[in-house]
């Protein structure tokens, strides 16, 4: 079968390769599934593990086969397997539970303290970019055939879901916490789906970007929503609390480090910061009034946690919202997915499409592997 690889830590080393089709027998305890892939996204993760800078090949190979984002229907189960039957459609979370860590061991390996991970696409085990894989029934989470067209969009929506999650179990020390307004710092793919998680949750939410209103889809696709936009060009997160207020909750998702002292100024009293941006350069400031940001968070209760990886329970989460959504705001997803690419064999044009996003004014690129 096809597959869309690249040597680690070696730039630009994307390439299609061959590989035996994977067998359910393959998976212990008669709990295999093999699974066709419809769709695999493709997101700054690829791109960053293509420019080397980092990500594992699994043990055996020289190369590591792409893709976590996924969607696929199930060919074949194994014999223990009650929960799928095939022809259902599925899409597998990320993460496995190989480590030697306590969180390991109890299923909870997004929150691994191992050096050492075990992540498809990413770490140690190969993705999802391929024409066919299997997994354990354990890691597959059922999609209803009505959100089908978007489930691809559910595993960068998990690590919103976990980000929400997590912010509302810290936020039971407050006893009482009743959160009306909310901004989203980045209005990317995640971002306008963090957006999104949040209007369904009643949120007043207001969304953050770079790029002037006039002509850019995403703050179209923000004020769909009833959201509003605005570019930091023009209103910078400090002046916006003038014009918004203080905001109950900030979720930071736009790959700028520099942003986050701004961010948590901007939080109201007993507000949160959620930060899901992952910044692998060497960026510094220096004009961060370290004394008043540390005096209120202090004095005002406030709080701050990153949000990474996601397990079961949030693509759960993840699959009630892109249900709601549909219901709420039909064919709003499907806006987003705006550049599907047919065939692995044309990895050049999505890694194209990855590298100069702005130039194509893309939100979502993907793959379409198989047909529905």
């Amino acid at each position: 079968m096809k597959a869309i690889a690249v040597t680690p830590k070696e730039k630009n080393s994307v390439r299609l390769v061959e590989m035996d089709k994977p067998k359910v027998g393959a998976i212990k305890d008669g709990r295999g599934v093999l699974v066709e892939v419809l769709r695999v996204g493709a997101c700054g993760t690829d791109r960053e593990i293509n420019n080397g800078e980092y990500g594992v090949a699994p043990k055996g190979f020289d190369f590591l086969v792409l893709g976590h984002e996924n969607f696929g229907r199930v060919v074949e189960t194994g014999e223990n397997v009650k929960e799928l039957q095939t022809g259902d459609f599925v899409v597998a979370t990320v993460r496995r539970p190989r480590g030697h860590s306590i969180y390991d061991k109890i299923g909870e390996q997004d929150f691994t303290t191992d050096d050492k991970y075990f992540e498809r696409g990413i770490s140690r085990i190969h993705g999802y970019m391929a024409e066919f894989y299997a997994e354990s029934a354990d890691f597959l989470i059922k999609i209803p055939p009505a959100i089908k067209e978007i489930a691809v969009l559910l595993e960068p929506l998990s690590i919103i879901e976990k980000g929400l999650k997590q912010a509302s179990d810290i936020q039971e020390r407050l006893k009482i916490w009743h959160p009306k307004t909310a901004a989203v710092l980045g209005t990317g793919n995640v971002g306008l789906l963090t957006m999104m998680a949040l209007r369904l949750r009643g949120y007043e939410v207001h969304g953050f970007g770079k790029q002037a209103r006039a002509g850019y889809l995403n703050a179209e696709l923000c004020e769909a929503i009833g959201a509003t936009y605005d570019s930091t060009d023009d209103l910078s997160i400090a002046d916006s609390t003038k014009k918004y207020g203080e905001y109950d909750l900030v979720f930071e998702c736009t790959g700028y480090s520099p942003i986050i002292f701004d961010a948590m100024q901007a939080l109201n009293e007993n507000g949160i910061l959620i930060l899901a941006s992952v910044t692998g350069g060497e960026r510094k400031t220096d004009q961060v009034p370290s004394d008043k940001i540390n005096q209120m968070f202090v004095l005002g209760n406030r709080a701050m946690v990153g949000t990474v990886n996601a397990n079961r329970e949030h693509f759960e989460l993840g699959v009630k919202d892109l249900a709601l959504c549909e219901a709420m705001y039909a064919g709003w997803l499907s806006r987003m997915m705006t550049h599907g690419v047919k065939g692995l064999e044309n990895y050049e044009k999505i890694f194209d499409i990855l590298n100069n996003s702005a130039k194509y004014n893309a939100i979502k690129a993907y793959f379409e592997v198989n047909k529905f």
